[in-house]
């Protein structure tokens, strides 16, 4: 990605540390998630600003395969990631097909966003870059997308909304053991407890992934009062 400071990229930079300080806010003014999750036995996940670069325009192809795009010979650049996880409430009981968004930047740190241009890298023709799913009857949910490239002032992170029941949840995930998370104003910003329910952990490929594919896991915690 370029991180040369000509004028786009400096626009994004104001638009980036805009979101940092009115998410830094909005963390402060949040309910606790300690409080949150007092009277059930699971951390509620933080809620997380929703950034900047939420679609301005929804693409075609929405499924959890973020790689692959009908039509197109090509597969996205970038090294595939495989997250799955469950949807669950604060007392540990899975919420049958919870509704998931998700978006991202691509392997160059950029967004489906008009406002996100090309000195933030090129757009990929082969990246979904959005999906919108549902989780099972059991609350679990698999996406295989690739890993996001940081940017002038983030970290790697995937953006989601989340919604089950009566809750509603606007959050992002970060990486486990990425060295840009402490310089991330958002990350810092969060507790000690609410880092670790907010970060996906690494874990072991299985056998129906490629061989050089990267797997995570995260469980979304939702608090339905």
């Amino acid at each position: 990605m370029n991180l040369t400071p000509h004028l786009p990229d400096l626009r994004r930079r104001r638009i980036v540390g805009a979101t940092l300080a009115v998410g830094a806010g909005a963390l402060l003014s949040l309910p606790s998630a300690r409080l949150l999750a007092q009277e059930g036995s699971l951390r509620a996940t933080p809620a997380v600003a929703l950034g900047p670069f939420y679609p301005d325009r929804l693409p075609a192809e929405q499924d959890a395969d973020l790689t692959l795009i009908a039509g197109r010979p090509g597969r996205a650049a970038g090294q595939i990631l495989y997250l799955s996880g469950r949807v669950l409430d604060t007392r540990g009981r899975p919420l049958s097909g919870a509704r998931l968004e998700l978006w991202q930047a691509n392997a160059h740190g950029r967004y489906i966003h008009s406002a996100d241009g090309d000195a933030s890298g090129p757009l990929d023709p082969n990246f979904q870059g959005y999906a919108s799913l549902r989780a099972d009857a059991e609350g679990r949910y698999r996406i295989k997308t690739i890993k996001p490239a940081p940017y002038s002032g983030r970290t790697a992170h995937l953006h989601f909304n989340a919604e089950g029941g009566r809750a509603k949840l606007t959050t992002q995930m970060f990486f486990e053991g990425e060295r840009l998370n402490e310089r991330d104003g958002l990350y810092r910003w969060l507790s000690r407890e609410d880092r670790r329910a907010a970060t996906g952990r690494w874990t072991e490929r299985t056998s129906d992934m490629e061989a050089k594919a990267l797997a995570a896991v995260w469980d979304v915690v939702l608090n339905p009062s």
